[in-house]
């Protein structure tokens, strides 16, 4: 694994008060109950280390995209599952900042845990407001941040805030950065990466970053229809805007001369609309006829990408192949899923869409890394700064704030 160079959760002194910055942006039910709660256990082993420690702990997370302080998006749920996970009291706090929120972080007792309100209900955060900024830092010792799917916004509660206080990366976070890290700059070989998801505009970044860093670039999902269109093929009422085909068209021009093999579907499943009563009707061959919708890469594409990347040194996957929450259409990113989970070198996953659909098909535990961060992942792969990361302590600082 690469050298991470920030100070870690490690590193930071015992006992004391840590602002600790989670990621449980998690995902409700109709009902308001918890529908996952990956990312609340993958913060999970830097909480314990730090209450090992005798550190108080106040965690903040946002949750959602509140307008104002919606009832609905409180961190009530997670305060509650969070107490069930570390088998003690997560009391909520009435605020994210202010006296009251001030005087119960100041009585919580060593290994105490208060969670802050949806950090979203303070319309600072999102601008990095230095007030806000400072109101936080009055809550802790020192900062740590284990919210990576968040490191890539420079937030009140991401970035403002670990330049006023000793700062610290959690476990989750250091673990991420080394993961993607040693991805991007020093892969087994081959790399076969395999790109899906609806935009080329989402992912040209990556696209292009690994056109030139991968052996083999698979492409599926939506997006593969503004490629197919680039290249004159017709595409039916599939998802291709003029924009993204360009963006497409681009990335096509540079592919002769760069190092990956960029392959594009050979057969894709379409139907008539995106509908769960849809029926499903493979082409032999990517032309989806006017009044279709292409939904899914098809049976041969799935093989062909499955092979590649059962001959990989290293795999990294990002995005479904097809609309799989469709039962309909879930068999090319079942194939991907599978593939991956079998596959005999490295595997990493990409959050979000990707991590839902290896939990939908049993298989998340049986690859190496399942990053937490969606948008976060993709950028440090592009080779981007992360605020987030940015604003840490270098790790050669760590003993003199300590």
């Amino acid at each position: 694994m690469p050298a991470f160079g920030k100070a870690s959760v490690r590193d930071a002194p015992p006992g004391g008060r840590a602002l600790v910055r989670v990621d449980f942006n998690v995902p409700l039910s109709e009902g308001g109950a918890i529908a996952d709660d990956a990312r609340i256990r993958a913060a999970l082993p830097t909480i314990e280390l730090l209450r090992e420690r005798g550190t108080a702990l106040v965690l903040v997370s946002h949750l959602g995209r509140p307008t104002g302080r919606d009832p609905e998006l409180s961190m009530a749920p997670v305060a509650r599952r969070l107490s069930e996970l570390v088998a003690a009291e997560v009391a909520l706090a009435p605020g994210v900042v202010g006296e009251a929120v001030e005087a119960a972080a100041a009585a919580l007792p060593a290994g105490g845990l208060l969670m802050l309100e949806n950090s979203r209900y303070e319309p600072g955060e999102t601008s990095n407001d230095p007030g806000l900024a400072a109101a936080l830092a009055r809550l802790g010792s020192f900062y740590v941040n284990d919210a990576f799917g968040a490191a890539h916004r420079a937030h009140a509660t991401t970035e403002g805030v670990a330049h006023l206080l000793p700062a610290y990366a959690g476990l989750l976070l250091e673990r991420e950065v080394r993961e993607l890290t040693a991805l991007r700059d020093d892969p087994e070989r081959p790399l076969c990466v395999a790109l899906g998801g609806v935009k080329v505009s989402d992912k040209i970044g990556v696209l292009g970053r690994f056109l030139e860093a991968a052996d083999e670039l698979l492409v599926g999902g939506a997006m593969c229809f503004s490629f197919l269109r680039a290249q004159g093929h017709s595409v039916g009422d599939s998802l291709a805007a003029p924009e993204e085909v360009e963006r497409a068209r681009e990335l096509l021009g540079r592919a002769p001369a760069a190092r990956a093999e960029l392959r594009l579907p050979v057969d894709v499943g379409i139907g008539e609309r995106l509908d769960p009563a849809a029926e499903r009707r493979d082409l032999d061959g990517v032309d989806v006829p006017a009044g279709w919708m292409g939904l899914d890469i098809g049976p041969r594409t799935s093989r062909l990408y499955a092979e590649a990347i059962g001959r990989a040194g290293a795999v990294f996957w990002n995005g479904p192949m097809g609309a799989f929450e469709l039962p309909a259409f879930a068999a090319g990113t079942r194939a991907i899923a599978e593939a991956v989970a079998a596959a005999p070198g490295r595997t990493v996953v990409g959050g979000g869409d990707s991590g839902a659909a290896l939990a939908a098909f049993g298989l998340a535990e049986r690859v190496d890394w399942l990053s937490t961060g969606g948008g976060a992942s993709l950028e440090l792969l592009e080779g981007r700064e992360l605020p987030g990361v940015a604003a840490l302590m270098d790790a050669r600082a760590a003993g003199r704030a300590a």
